[in-house]
């Protein structure tokens, strides 16, 4: 059995965006152009409160970009974006998203940054999304969604470690920047998760 996982197509990440991805349009109509060739279809969403530690706009002094330490980690300052109910935390109206079967939130905890869509980057808090596909008796996971060098990364490699058989669908992923893009690729592959 298989699944699609969706990481993160949300207006915030598209063009015109807050924290839009280059391009992160253009993986749409690939993306709904295969999903009714798996038997699951997940999505996850960045579901920030306002107050999010990863804002640049929650920390004194600093700016979007700068790289600072909290409870051990760290941590990317970003521009506040999907923020929960909010346009940006929003499918885009293009999106099949009539066709996810359940969506899981990430990012719901104002003190800690969650890329992945199964963990926290503490790895604090599940997501519930390995239980789900596990009880689903999923056993083979393809990943889509933004952006590659961050959230699809982190995804992927948290997919991998549930013991997953992951790829990444190069035709529906886009990356904040060509080259930590490449080098998420080179990661993923050098771990053993397929590219596409």
């Amino acid at each position: 059995m298989n699944a699609l996982i969706l990481i993160d197509i949300q207006n915030d990440f598209l063009p015109g965006g807050s924290l839009e991805v280059s391009k992160g349009d253009e993986i749409i109509d690939n993306v709904n152009s295969i999903m009714d060739s798996y038997n699951i279809v997940v999505a996850t969403k960045d579901w920030h409160p306002k107050n999010h530690i990863s804002f640049a706009s929650n920390h004194k002094n600093k700016k979007t970009g700068q790289k600072i330490i909290i409870n051990n980690l760290d941590q990317i300052l970003w521009p506040d974006h999907c923020i929960k109910d909010s346009k940006g935390s929003e499918f885009p109206e293009k999106l099949d998203s009539h066709k996810i079967h359940k969506i899981f939130y990430k990012g719901v905890d104002s003190n800690i940054d969650s890329y992945s869509g199964f963990y926290d980057n503490g790895k604090i808090r599940s997501t519930g999304l390995s239980n789900f596909l596990k009880k689903s008796n999923i056993n083979q996971v393809d990943i889509g969604g933004l952006a590659t060098d961050y959230c699809v990364k982190y995804s992927s490699f948290d997919a991998f470690n549930e013991c997953f058989k992951t790829s990444v669908l190069r035709s529906c992923v886009r990356g904040i920047s060509v080259e930590t893009t490449e080098t998420a690729f080179k990661e993923m592959k050098d771990m053993g998760i397929s590219i596409i």
